[in-house]
């Protein structure tokens, strides 16, 4: 009889080892490698599949790339514009998509809300989580609070399982449009020995899905949990086996959700989609720079106004500062929304550049709204809130600033000024600090005046 192979995968990294090791060579963490069982080999000398419902006797030969048909598939739109933003312009067939966030962030809702819009799909919503009584009094709430109509689709088929096997049984005889699991931490293969949501069955079902999807050209949505180190639950190598991964951001107690792409074969990963969280579910923020930024700026000190760019995308934000004195013998240095070493490069500059000696102070740097900012045009805005709370001075109204700040103090020119200040004219700002561009710029942009400065 043929023996099963075993071999040891790193929970943390998914590195993979014929022996238990006690430290990982690749992640350098100590005991985190599982046993996982191979299937047996069949008489041809190959490894045989866990799972037998693929039929495996379709041979393909290689192809040369010049002759191979590129058939450009039309991608699914999801009826969400934030959704399909970050998605790089709606679903891809035979994709698979990872969702992750923090427990009650929102991302049964955001998934729930969406497929009760797609009419004309077949949506097939696998729940491993909740029942089927929990799903439909969910989905009879989002869609009185839509529409005021109690008619549920009936192009959404609900499955109440965690079985693997059942799963892709029932996905091949349904053939639906789009899946839907939920999550894939309560999915079990029952041909790998160990128990629900371990970095084995993690991966074995991911894998198993993967299949599922290239073979019968669907997409499939999973749903995914996080860690309380803000990673996705499971072995790494669950986010290189998909096509995309989304990042669901934000706070609890806040109103406002950030959808980020973490990972996109199929479009860019600067991309954002911003959600408000209401009793009726969550909904699209179109224009988010009127929303972050706050209507009682007036005669306050440590606030300034930025234009930012994330993805195609220009945003106001409100960066907001607070000096004071330390209470203890070292100083302070915080930041919300903001990189905290580049906080503190930025306050080495301002104390050996320009001669403002922050050293017994303590600094405290705010992003309004929840966002987290990695354009790189918010260091003079946060310069200016900075020095505006130090000296406790506000700046006035109708300004605004963008620009890169380097370590010899100069202030680097920006890509997209004008998406930047067309944004900032929009929204009523009369004057705009901005870097000394290489193709010079016009200081009268239409009813803003722009004010260039190279240090």
């Amino acid at each position: 009889m043929p023996k099963d192979k075993t071999v040891f995968v790193c929970d943390n990294c998914g590195y993979d080892s014929p022996k238990w090791i006690g430290k990982c060579p690749v992640c350098n963490q100590w005991n985190t490698f599982k046993e996982l069982k191979l299937a047996t080999k069949s008489p041809s000398g190959g490894y045989r599949q866990a799972n037998t419902l693929f039929n495996n006797t379709d041979r393909r030969t290689p192809l040369k790339l010049n002759e191979i048909e590129a058939s450009v598939k039309q991608r699914i739109d999801m009826g969400d514009p934030e959704l399909n933003r970050v998605l790089g312009g709606g679903l891809v067939p035979a994709s698979i998509v990872l969702l992750g966030g923090e427990p009650g962030i929102g991302k049964s809702t955001l998934t729930l809300q969406t497929i009760l819009k797609l009419t004309d799909k077949k949506v097939l919503y696998v729940s491993g989580e909740e029942s089927a009584e929990q799903l439909k009094m969910r989905a009879l709430r989002l869609l009185n609070d839509m529409n005021d109509d109690n008619s549920l689709p009936e192009n959404v088929l609900i499955l109440c399982d965690t079985q693997l096997d059942n799963i892709i049984e029932l996905a091949q005889h349904v053939a639906p449009d789009i899946i839907i699991v939920d999550s894939i931490q309560t999915i079990a293969d029952p041909n790998v020995d160990s128990s629900p949501g371990s970095s084995t069955q993690i991966r074995e079902c991911a894998s198993q899905l993967l299949r599922l999807a290239k073979h019968m050209g669907f997409p499939i949505i999973l749903i995914g949990h996080i860690t309380k180190e803000g990673l996705l639950a499971g072995p790494k190598i669950l986010e290189h086996m998909v096509d995309v991964v989304i990042q669901f951001e934000g706070d609890q107690h806040h109103v406002y959700r950030i959808l980020r792409a973490v990972k996109n074969r199929f479009g860019s990963t600067s991309e954002l989609g911003i959600y408000e969280m209401l009793q009726s579910g969550l909904r699209p923020v179109v224009n988010p720079s009127e929303l972050l930024l706050s209507s009682h700026r007036e005669n306050l000190s440590g606030i300034a106004v930025c234009s930012s760019v994330e993805g195609q995308r220009p945003l106001m934000i409100e960066t907001q500062a607070l000096v004071s004195t330390a209470a203890y013998g070292t100083p302070q240095r915080a930041a919300t929304g903001f990189d905290q070493r580049r906080l503190n490069m930025l306050l080495a500059v301002l104390e050996k550049r320009v001669g403002f000696k922050l050293i017994q102070k303590d600094v405290f740097v705010n992003i309004a709204g929840g966002l987290r900012i990695t354009d790189t045009s918010v260091d003079l805005a946060v310069l200016a809130a900075v020095l505006s709370s130090h000296v406790d001075t506000p700046i006035e109204k109708g300004w605004c600033v963008a620009g890169e700040v380097g370590l010899s103090g100069e202030v680097r020119s920006i890509s997209r000024l004008s998406q930047r200040v067309a944004e900032a004219e929009r929204l009523g700002f009369t004057n705009m600090i901005v870097p000394i561009m290489p193709q010079g710029i016009d200081k009268n942009y239409g009813g803003i005046k722009l004010h260039p400065v190279g240090r």
